[in-house]
Formats: structure tokens, sequence, C-alpha cells
């Protein structure tokens, strides 16, 4: 009995058998859930709508089509956000370096994270007036990092995952996960310097 209540529950369990089962309007509920979490995620790592919508698509699509192979090892949020992943990196990988990113779609989608603009407004309130700069600086600093480095950041710093939860996602250790922010952190402070430290430290 206690070895039961050790082992994570999924509150989606009576929602992804019923899915497995056949009924659909289960597995749209699951999308539902999910579409707006996952959605700032890809937007994150892709800094683009159509294509954001686009792969969002095709994640859901791969989640149906694999459900009766999901036999709750990790919760479904673990196992969805997991193929997300996967689906967006191997996009990025493809598109490499000559993707052309969109302004128009980058604001609007910074704006809903307020992680980085909450972290940046009370390093250096003056610079409040400035958001519009740093909202473009903010994405042009994301895409220079590398597809992983990327994943990482987007999933720890935007949408607060533990680095346990990462690691699963991700497949790899919790210790490749803080060394692959650390990288991540040390670029995107090179980038955004002006910006997020309250005082210029003189390292040189």
């Amino acid at each position: 009995m206690a070895e039961r209540q050790k082992k994570t529950i999924d509150p989606d369990a009576e929602l992804v058998m019923r899915a497995q089962d056949g009924d659909t309007c289960a597995f749209d509920e699951l999308v539902v859930k999910y579409s707006r979490k996952l959605y700032g995620m890809v937007y994150n790592m892709t800094s683009n709508k159509e294509d954001t919508h686009d792969l969002l698509q095709d994640i859901f699509a791969k989640a149906y089509r694999s459900l009766l192979r999901f036999q709750g090892k990790s919760t479904f949020y673990t196992w969805i956000y997991s193929i997300s992943v996967n689906t967006t990196l191997n996009f990025l990988k493809k598109r490499k370096r000559r993707a052309v990113y969109s302004y128009n779609d980058i604001d609007s989608g910074i704006q809903s994270d307020p992680a980085f603009i909450d972290q940046a407004h009370a390093a250096n309130p003056r610079r409040q007036s400035n958001i519009h700069e740093l909202q473009k600086k903010l994405n042009e600093a994301m895409q220079e990092l590398s597809e992983d480095h990327r994943a990482v950041v987007t999933m720890f710093d935007i949408q607060n995952m533990p680095h346990a939860e990462i690691s699963r996602i991700l497949g790899v250790s919790e210790g490749t996960v803080r060394s692959r922010l650390y990288y991540a952190h040390k670029q995107l402070q090179g980038y955004l310097g002006e910006f997020i430290t309250p005082t210029n430290n003189s390292d040189h």
C-alpha cells in the first residue's frame, strides 16, 4: 500500500483510458487542456506562429496515433511534452540557420511569457518604457542559442519546470540539464546584459 502511494498519480489517467478505448471526446479534452501550454513551449522555440500551429497539429496527431503505446510509466503530460519537444527539435534542426523570423509574431508571443519581462523590470525599472525593444532582443537572443539550449531555457525559465521533469522529458540526466542551462544563461547574459543586469560587472 505504501508503495502505491509513492507512485505519481496521473490526473489524466481516466481521460487517457477513455481515449485509448476509442472515446475521441476524451482525447479532445486532453488537447484543450494542454494546447495553451504546449503552444507556449513550441512558440518560444520557433518564434513563428505559423510554424507553431503546424507543429501543434503534428504533435497532437502523433500523440493520438501513439496513444495505445502509452503505458502510464510517466504522466500523460510528461509523455506529450516529450513528443512536443522532440518534434520541435527535429523541425528546428531541419530548418537550421536559414530561419526567417516574423517580428510581428515575436512581440505578442514574448509578452505572454512574463518570466523574463518581470526579471528585466525588477532589475532595471527605467527600462520599462523600452519593453518593446527588450522583447525583440530577447527573441533574437533565444534564436542564437542551440536548439537543445533553447529547449531547456524554455522549459526552466519560461515554463517553470523543475530540473527533474526536464530531465525526464529530454531523456538526459539532471546534471546535463543543469549544464545546458548554465551555458545557455551565460550566452543570454551576453546578449541581454544591458537589459537585465542592474549594474555593470567589469570582469575584463
